[in-house]
């Protein structure tokens, strides 16, 4: 019997078939779609031009210029308190007393010795004068012994006596003779024993002395006027002053004139100068904010748990009397300003985009960099910078945070500053501090159009600057000149010197150049010269790499120069000549992020590269 099929089954199968093609083809779909890369997008921000401060954060006590610590010199019980906390007290003024009673007994006893010597004194002064008397008396024996024995030897040579009388009054004579030096001698004795009994008189009147002043000493008196922050003793209590005297009071002498010991970490210490300006809060009064000054800078390291800090004292006013001594001050110095700056957000130098370089550049560019007007400032810079930089003009992706203080001796010109960025400024624009042979780079400082040296760079504006801040008259500047030009060829020598030796031949030329400027400046003017080269020994520049968006929207790279940071924005530093200064400017998009795609390529131990910034 044949089978039977049944019904539909054809339709099933086909069913069956049609949902396994679906779903191959979903999986092949899926699966395509997500080997598809993401579409990346960035996250920008505007380059701004304003106001930039770099600042120093640290914690510090609240204090009172002068603070007394008032003690005792003598130990007893303390019979009477004439201040408590908060009073206010005087120069001189008793605030305590010491049970005297003991003190007391003292002076008296001294007082009782002191009289007995006074009498010693007097019974040796009359000792004395009976000694003289017997003196006297054996002189006068001697004398009438003489007499006689004259007498009797002119007998004997009469021969009225025998010669035994005038042998016995010779025995007299030297008998009496040897009485006289005997009396004198006692004489001397009882002299001998008045200087002695004076002597123990004035130990006696020290012995007083001393009694008198440790009973003085029984009465606590404040040193200075002032208030009294702490007290330390209840009445009754027993003070003993042995090795060291104990702290009774401490007074401070004016609550109005204060100021704050800030733990300054060694890392930021060498950016604290005197008179920079300084805020604090305190946890007293939230939402307020006092103003002082830096007023010293401590040289005694301080060292806990192997951290090394180094207090700076700040000073300021505390008229109201709000602010109480033990106060802790969260303190903000402004370290150095920059009133038109052009800055970055600080984000967009964390960021790192995987195959995308700075654009290279010719070689005639990095080696023909902007000049000096003297050449010495761009070229000790180009002495110093890495090889490969002129080369390619481009840093690497991870630029380290290298860091250029003070070039030219100029007092406040960093390298980023005299000079542009490897690669920047070639050929009309390159200067022969560096090696460049183009047309700029003829003359003895090698300005070219736009060159540092060149009109509106920043060569001539900073040697304007200085001669404005010293006031120099026009013989000192013409001397200033003659001292650049002097020094271009010295600077373009250190390009034929090692690596490794060249900053610190550079470091010796700009000090030779500072010597140079101090010798021919007047004494005024050398002082103010002296702190704006302490200022500039602050002042930090750094290296990093950020990216713009262009107007395809994708990214491209340039190795920058940053100056100070508020923490926030950073300072971008760009040279008048440098090609990038079209493109680098305010209002241009920096990437700050990247989402998607292969996302920031992390430096390093995990960690994204770029500048360390000082704020």
């Amino acid at each position: 019997m044949p089978l039977m099929k049944k019904p539909g089954g054809w339709s099933w199968k086909l069913g069956v078939a049609a949902l396994l093609v679906l779903a191959a083809g979903g999986g092949g779909a899926f699966w395509w779609w997500n080997q598809r890369p993401p579409e990346v997008n960035y996250r920008t921000a505007k380059i701004e031009r304003g106001p930039l401060q770099s600042t120093v954060s640290a914690s510090g006590q609240v204090n009172p210029v002068t603070q007394v610590s008032v003690g005792t010199q003598v130990s007893g019980q303390i019979k009477e308190l004439y201040v408590d906390f908060n009073s206010e007290v005087r120069a001189g003024q008793l605030i305590a007393r010491i049970d005297p009673e003991t003190f007391e007994y003292r002076v008296r006893q001294s007082q009782a010795d002191l009289e007995a010597s006074q009498a010693a004194v007097l019974t040796a002064m009359a000792n004395v004068a009976a000694v003289r008397a017997s003196v006297s008396r054996a002189r006068v024996d001697l004398v009438e012994a003489q007499r006689d024995l004259e007498r009797k030897r002119m007998l004997v040579e009469r021969q009225f006596i025998a010669q035994s009388e005038a042998d016995k009054s010779q025995a007299l004579v030297n008998t009496t003779t040897e009485s006289v030096r005997a009396a004198e001698a006692q004489e001397g004795v009882a002299q001998a024993q008045v200087k002695s009994a004076q002597a123990n008189v004035a130990q006696r009147q020290a012995a007083l002395a001393q009694a008198r002043i440790d009973l003085e000493r029984t009465r606590i008196v404040s040193p200075v006027s002032g208030i009294v922050i702490k007290r330390t003793i209840e009445k009754g209590q027993t003070v003993a002053a042995s090795l060291q005297s104990p702290e009774l009071f401490v007074i401070a002498r004016n609550l109005r004139d204060m100021q704050v010991d800030t733990s300054i970490d060694e890392s930021d210490i060498g950016r604290i100068r005197n008179g920079q300006k300084a805020s604090f809060t305190v946890d007293a009064f939230p939402g307020q904010s006092f103003e002082g000054e830096i007023r010293q800078v401590r040289k005694a390291a301080q060292s806990v748990a192997n951290v090394v800090t180094y207090v700076a004292v700040v000073a300021f006013s505390n008229t109201t009397g709000r602010l109480l001594p033990g106060m802790t001050a969260n303190v903000r110095v402004v370290t150095d300003t920059r009133e038109s700056a052009l800055k970055v957000p600080n984000a967009a130098l964390r960021v790192r985009i995987a195959g995308v370089e700075p654009p290279a550049r010719a070689a005639s560019g990095a080696s023909g960099a902007a000049g000096s007007a003297s050449g010495a400032g761009a070229g000790s810079a180009a002495a110093s910078g890495p090889a490969a930089e002129g080369a390619s003009g481009a840093a690497p992706a991870s630029a380290p945070a290298s860091s250029n203080r003070g070039a030219w001796g100029f007092p406040w010109i960093s390298e980023a500053q005299a000079q542009p960025m490897p690669g920047e400024g070639g050929g009309a624009e390159g200067g022969a501090a560096r090696g460049g042979r183009g047309p700029g780079g003829a003359g003895p400082g090698g300005a070219g159009p736009g060159g540092a040296g060149g009109p509106g760079g920043f060569g001539a504006a900073q040697r304007q600057r200085l001669v404005e801040e010293l006031k120099l008259d026009a013989a000192q500047a013409a001397k200033l000149e003659a001292i650049y030009a002097g020094m271009a060829p010295r600077f373009q020598q250190l390009r034929d010197l090692p690596p490794e030796e060249r900053p610190k031949a550079r470091e010796r030329l700009m000090a030779e150049i500072r010597a140079r400027i101090g010798d021919q400046l007047k004494p005024e003017q050398k002082a103010r010269y002296t702190t704006l080269v302490a200022e500039a020994a602050s002042r930090i520049v750094t290296r990093g790499r950020i990216y713009l968006q262009g107007e395809d929207g994708k990214p491209r790279a340039y190795n920058v120069r940053l100056g100070i940071s508020d923490g926030t924005m950073t300072e971008l530093l760009v040279a008048p000549g440098s090609p990038d200064a079209a493109v680098l400017r305010e209002g241009a998009l920096v990437i700050t992020g990247v989402s998607g795609g292969a996302g920031p390529a992390p430096a390093s131990g995990g960690r994204p590269a770029g500048p360390r910034i000082s704020f």
